[in-house]
């Protein structure tokens, strides 16, 4: 080692859609009925507290990473990067979460009580009471401001659930900005729904845009969630050609995964993590977290698919729909 050497610290920030996260009482303001003990998936506080903690296993298996260098860099004057075997995640944007309960739950009394997250989150118009939040280590994000942002319906466009905007200080001393983001279904059909997405692409572009004028043009930004979309699609372009990069666009599984989530047969990438042009030098590596706990064998179709935790009203005792997304940044 040299005096020139840098001490590069690693960030590890996860993308997870955590199929259905819901509580086991009523909101009377919420069709959430299908996910009630005597509801169609019969949603106990057994199966609850197990989903719990398997989002909890999910996420502190997602910090298991080995360093030796920044992969894919040419480092000129750094001789040493902090590397480790296994470090919890600094950051995590969820989707499917249902209120501020479950977050509690999932952050004090589950296995990631002992991890000290904090975090914040959405309350949105959304019908069944869908939320996004972002759970965060105070150690390596100190949280400044945080808010949601409303997506107005467009016509015939259903309450949708609104972005979450966070900013806060990493360990560069840099300001870090985070928008979390569950873009509306394909329910009707991919055609019939895209201006849905587009529409609420278009908030999060706005989203940007204020950074950009009131921050700083060369803020760091990350965009991450559930598009319904792929990378190709309309709303991915959309925010692509505002300045940011979509890193997870060739993010791939090291246990057979192609995309985080699999229909009939198919891999596609609903979920996606996006960076601003001033982060993206900062991009260590993103890819799918295919643990084998995470997955099965797909009989039907061949290889793998995801675990997940219901098929229809049918209990599979799995863990989501979705695989998680994996990005960490050097700093």
């Amino acid at each position: 080692m040299t005096l020139s050497m840098l001490l590069i610290s690693l960030f590890t920030f996860v993308e997870l859609n955590c199929e259905n996260l819901f509580d086991c009482r009523h909101d009377s303001l919420k069709n959430d009925t299908e996910f009630l003990p005597d509801g169609s998936y019969h949603w106990t506080r057994t199966r609850y507290w197990r989903k719990l903690n398997r989002v909890g296993q999910t996420i502190i298996a997602c910090g298991e990473k080995q360093v030796g260098v920044l992969q894919g860099k040419e480092l000129k004057d750094v001789d040493y990067v902090k590397g480790r075997s296994w470090q919890l995640p600094d950051m995590v944007a969820l989707c499917e979460v249902e209120n501020d309960s479950v977050l509690h739950d999932l952050t004090r009394r589950s296995l990631l009580r002992n991890a000290r997250y904090e975090y914040v989150m959405t309350n949105s118009p959304d019908e069944r009471g869908i939320d996004v939040a972002l759970v965060y280590s105070p150690f390596s994000f100190r949280l400044i401001n945080s808010h949601s942002v409303r997506v107005e319906p467009i016509r015939n466009m259903r309450p949708t659930r609104d972005i979450l905007y966070a900013s806060g200080i990493i360990a560069s001393g840099d300001t870090l900005h985070v928008v979390v983001a569950h873009l509306p279904s394909r329910r009707g059909g991919e055609r019939q729904s895209r201006p849905f997405r587009i529409a609420a692409a278009s908030k999060v572009a706005e989203v940007i845009d204020s950074i950009y004028n009131n921050v700083s043009k060369d803020a760091k930004i990350i965009i991450a969630g559930d598009f319904n979309d792929y990378s190709q699609s309309a709303s991915v372009r959309l925010l692509c050609s505002n300045r940011m990069k979509d890193i997870s666009e060739k993010a791939t599984g090291h246990n057979g995964a192609k995309g985080t989530y699999r229909y009939q047969g198919e891999w596609g990438s609903l979920d996606h993590i996006l960076v601003s042009e001033s982060l993206a030098a900062s991009v260590d590596n993103c890819y799918i977290y295919d643990a084998p706990f995470l997955i099965e064998p797909d009989y039907k179709y061949g290889g793998v698919k995801p675990r997940r935790n219901y098929l229809g009203p049918r209990y599979l005792n799995g863990f989501s729909d979705h695989l998680p997304l994996v990005a960490t940044f050097g700093w």
